[in-house]
């Protein structure tokens, strides 16, 4: 009952506001309208469930994004309008003519934003520089370039192309360190195989590290570890490593998304001691975890950078207001507690509908410094 009242509560409003609530257009309209949402809204869940579910049909999961994204826009800027006119026909503006041109005033901002926003997801991502100043770090490793890409959800959408693109814009910024932060893809490895290999072209002067996000316990997560590890990359699997520049030294520590624990492997949870077991303690740590509200125990752990994804920045404006309900952060550098902070990657893909709307993807480079 609760899945049926927010569908048709996102599906009835757009109708409500653009076609039949006091602009008058012809009855043809408005029941061709209602007709149409009310077939959006019975096809949706069908297509979700086989696009997502056991079957993983690709075409239906395309379609079943694609009209979550298009009506959540519909939605929230329906929304917008319903107040605009109110606020209009207090100040006694109203009537048919109001009503009608913020309608059209309505749909020429949604296929604007929509067509923006696909043209925002498919594009190889921007990078976004940071300069992040560890007290604790070694003059020897001041000016290390960390690239941090993360929700890269290679998916029903085949973007191959893409990967490889981002694979060689990766490497234009001559790394020293290469963070995977997780959710590489959605869908089996079969079936997203050709999509993540260029990835093992990626180079890092020091070291390519990957940890699982919570896409991956949907499925094959031990799977796309190992797959990871065949191209070259180092799993952190609640493990971690040392590297040495200009005689200074920095531990990179990986945890398993928090998700993992309630998955059911053997094996599998986010274990920050593990992670940091026979770890030298005067050393500095960035610790690479999925989801920024983990940054809790990373806190406690005593890390002095965790970076981390998840949040799409939002990916669909208004929605990283929901996002800010369950993270402490949704992008960009933060501070938690008296040593961590903490870097929030907005990601270089998307998750389901192919937008992106005043939440641009990115390719973080983070250039740690060291206390002048």
């Amino acid at each position: 009952m609760v899945l049926l009242t927010v569908l048709t509560g996102l599906f009835f409003l757009p109708w409500w506001v653009l076609l039949a609530s006091g602009a008058g257009w012809p009855v043809p309209v408005v029941v061709g309208g209602g007709v149409v949402c009310g077939a959006a809204e019975l096809a949706f869940p069908v297509a979700m469930v086989l696009g997502h579910g056991r079957r993983q049909l690709d075409g239906a999961a395309r379609t079943a994004d694609t009209t979550l994204g298009v009506i959540w826009v519909l939605f929230a800027w329906s929304a917008i309008g319903g107040v605009l006119r109110l606020l209009l026909a207090a100040a006694g503006a109203g009537g048919q003519g109001t009503a009608r041109a913020v309608s059209l005033a309505v749909l020429a901002v949604a296929a604007a934003l929509l067509t923006w926003g696909y043209v925002e997801a498919m594009r190889v991502p921007r990078v976004r520089r940071v300069d992040v100043t560890i007290p604790r770090l070694g003059p020897g490793l001041d000016g290390t370039r960390v690239v941090v890409l993360a929700d890269t959800h290679y998916g029903p959408v085949d973007r191959a192309r893409w990967s490889a693109r981002v694979a060689d814009a990766v490497n234009a910024l001559e790394p020293d360190i290469v963070c995977h932060a997780g959710d590489i893809a959605d869908g089996t490895i079969a079936a997203r195989r050709e999509q993540v290999a260029p990835l093992g072209t990626v180079r890092a002067r020091l070291a390519r590290v990957y940890v699982t996000g919570n896409h991956e316990y949907h499925g094959e997560a031990q799977g796309w570890l190992d797959l990871m590890t065949g191209l070259g990359w180092e799993a952190l699997h609640n493990r971690h490593l040392t590297v040495e520049r200009g005689g200074d030294r920095l531990v990179l520590a990986g945890v398993d998304d928090r998700t993992a624990a309630s998955s059911g492997l053997t094996g599998h949870s986010a274990d920050h001691d593990t992670a940091l077991a026979g770890a030298d303690p005067g050393l500095p740590v960035l610790l690479v975890a999925h989801q920024p509200k983990q940054v809790a125990q990373a806190v406690a752990a005593g890390i002095d950078l965790q970076v981390s994804g998840h949040t799409h920045g939002g990916q669909m404006w208004p929605f990283h207001y929901l996002v800010r309900l369950d993270q402490p952060v949704v992008q960009g550098l933060s501070r938690h507690g008296d040593r961590t902070q903490l870097y929030t990657s907005r990601g270089a893909g998307y998750w389901g509908p192919p937008f992106r709307i005043f939440a641009p993807s990115e390719i973080s480079l983070l250039v740690l410094r060291s206390p002048a």
